[in-house]
């Protein structure tokens, strides 16, 4: 298993964190981002995407589940938010393996919600708040 931490001082400092980051990715596809409300995944994942040369808005697909962006090289990238799924059945009914078995990369916020479906080879990505109210990034890869 490879471990890899980002240190987020401050928000001046996200789009050199997101950088950092992407260099990081190799070749995985779905990243499961966990940390407490207000942890700021939302945010990485936009500054993330902004790295990758998204122009589209980007927000949290908290009531459509998923957004769809493009990358400057017309690579797909798919953002879900399962925060308001009750019951993992809710998503079998947008055809989740679609997405996480397409090759393209896929930003999952609250994965706790769906475990059992995230592929095997996911990078768990856990963003904790620090004390002076900066961020460690860690991600574990099994890939």
């Amino acid at each position: 298993m490879k471990t890899t931490e980002i240190r987020i001082e401050n928000l001046s400092e996200i789009e050199k964190s997101a950088r950092e980051f992407i260099e990081g990715m190799g070749d995985a596809a779905v990243f499961a981002f966990y940390g407490e409300m207000g942890a700021g995944k939302t945010t990485f994942i936009k500054a993330i995407c902004e790295a990758l040369g998204v122009e589209d808005v980007i927000n949290s697909p908290t009531f459509s589940i998923v957004n769809e962006y493009r990358s400057q090289t017309g690579e797909l990238i798919y953002h879900f938010d399962f925060y308001r799924i009750n019951k993992i059945e809710e998503a079998y009914d947008f055809g989740y393996e679609d997405y996480f078995y397409s090759g393209a990369i896929c930003f999952v916020e609250w994965p706790e919600k769906i475990l059992d479906l995230l592929p095997k080879d996911h990078v768990a990505v856990t963003i904790q708040v620090n004390k002076n109210d900066s961020r460690t990034v860690i991600s574990k890869s099994n890939v």
